[in-house]
């Protein structure tokens, strides 16, 4: 039987999808999109399946990391996403966050998005 997180994966990360590994990503396409609760930005990877909604926290770091705030001068830029801690409706839930120490300060594998089908950091998402 398969366990419930594989049945109600979706398409949008979500913290568990890392295994609490560090994945660095290529950012392939960055759009809005309408929510209940307001628009949004999804951010794709290159080689991934699964895309993350974006919230203000991580749109901020990405515009550090990438010295932009501009979101058309994001694809194409290396990223590391990790799993934090955060607080959220007063419990510590786990949560995507874009690492500030990513490949700027310790450079990783770059995903090849030539190689359809392989994850080449492990995670499978």
């Amino acid at each position: 039987m398969p366990k419930l997180s594989q049945v109600f994966s979706g398409n949008y990360l979500k913290a568990e999808d890392l295994q609490g590994k560090s994945v660095p990503v290529i950012i392939e396409s960055v759009e809005v999109k309408d929510f209940d609760d307001g628009k949004k930005l999804i951010i794709g990877f290159a080689g991934k399946d699964k895309q993350l909604v974006c919230n203000k926290t991580n749109a901020s770091i990405l515009e550090e990391v990438t010295g932009s705030d501009d979101t058309d001068d994001w694809i194409g830029k290396k990223a590391v996403l990790v799993t934090k801690k955060v607080e959220f409706q007063g419990k510590l839930v786990p949560a995507i966050r874009f690492s500030l120490d990513g490949p700027k300060s310790k450079p990783e594998p770059e995903p090849d998005p030539e190689q359809e089908g392989e994850d080449n950091s492990g995670i499978p998402f």
